[in-house]
């Protein structure tokens, strides 16, 4: 059989599979509902939370941007990363940018760290929306003028208060401050609110130190957790891993030169856009309420979310999952081979 055959016979068949896919994934998601939907976002001001945030105005969600970064705030924010001057990282700014997108953005600076500062805050929006469909929780800090990296014996108690007193002890006061307001909604829309957790893959390995890790583990079994107790109120719970980020705080680590040394050595060029997180949150926001619920309680990776629903990064890229063999050869395997073997691996 002559090519231009063999291409004639197999172009239909390539274009019916396509079209399967396509039904699949729209039968998995629900129509356009997200216009009147209200989401909730910690740590908006900047990174991750910045990028879920801005996605989701883009879908029409009414999305309140919580964070300590204000330009009303009179005096610097503590325990907060360098970044590059002249960025306009404020609760207000990404509430703009959530407007600009076509949602409707509203600032609210808080500080998360205070006990009862989040029960009061989703009290009143539940109050003036209505509803709440939506809570990701984002918000983190570390401690500043030391290294992640350490044997826990000598770090100081500061470092585990520090990322998990917002990371883990904030992220369990806003869940259990959400629960009954997205109950609630479930049963009054008839449709599924979802809490997503902003967890990373130090949850499942070593990474930077044992308080980061056993902060990340419990976020993840919380997910699970929250899953198991809301499933009959038909709320949802997962916990999301995005994979190494462009945030404002590491781009201006590798300016200044501390960024090897902080990440053992990644390379940042490979990684993802605060978006590409948003667009994930987006896709799980829009599945159907027997799909969600089937995740409910699961880990959610970024990169392998965008293969499963065919989205991509800002600028086109398709960011490998940090656990695809695409990512840990170049990345772990292959350096360990040219130090053991004192010569670089062929580029084949």
């Amino acid at each position: 059989m002559k090519a231009h055959s063999v291409s004639a016979f197999l172009l239909p068949l390539v274009l019916v599979h396509c079209f399967i896919n396509v039904i699949a994934l729209s039968n998995r998601l629900s129509p356009s509902m997200s216009q009147g939907r209200v989401a909730v976002v910690t740590g908006a001001s900047r990174g991750i939370g910045r990028g879920i945030a801005v996605q989701l105005g883009s879908e029409k969600f009414t999305v309140y941007a919580l964070g300590r970064s204000s330009r009303k705030s009179s005096s610097p924010i503590p325990r907060q990363r360098p970044v590059a001057e002249g960025l306009d990282l404020t609760v207000e700014s990404t509430a703009e940018e959530v407007t600009r997108q076509g949602g409707q953005g509203h600032a609210i600076a808080c500080d998360l760290s205070k006990d009862n500062e989040i029960d009061r805050i989703l009290a009143e929006i539940f109050a003036e929306e209505g509803r709440l469909d939506l809570v990701v929780c984002s918000a983190y800090s570390v401690p500043l003028g030391t290294s992640l990296r350490g044997n826990f014996w000598e770090q100081d108690m500061d470092m585990w208060d520090t990322v998990n007193g917002v990371g883990l002890r904030q992220v369990y006061a806003a869940c259990r401050a959400a629960a009954p307001s997205m109950i609630e909604t479930a049963k009054t829309t008839k449709e599924t609110p979802l809490i997503c957790l902003v967890s990373s893959f130090g949850g499942k390995s070593y990474t930077f130190n044992v308080a980061y890790g056993v902060g990340k583990c419990a976020i993840d079994r919380l997910a699970t957790d929250m899953a198991y107790q809301l499933k009959k109120h038909g709320v949802a719970s997962i916990s999301l891993y995005p994979g190494l980020v462009k945030t404002e705080g590491n781009l201006q680590m590798l300016e200044d030169g501390s960024w090897d040394e902080a990440s053992g050595g990644l390379d940042l060029s490979q990684g993802e856009s605060p978006a590409f997180s948003g667009k994930a949150v987006v896709q799980l926001a829009k599945l159907k309420e027997e799909d969600i619920m089937e995740r409910s309680g699961n880990v959610e990776v970024v990169a392998e979310l965008a293969n499963e629903f065919g989205f991509t990064d800002i600028d086109g890229s398709q960011p490998p999952s940090i656990r695809s063999l695409r990512y840990l050869l170049p990345n772990f395997v292959f350096p360990q081979i040219e130090k053991e073997a004192g010569k670089p691996i062929p580029q084949w």
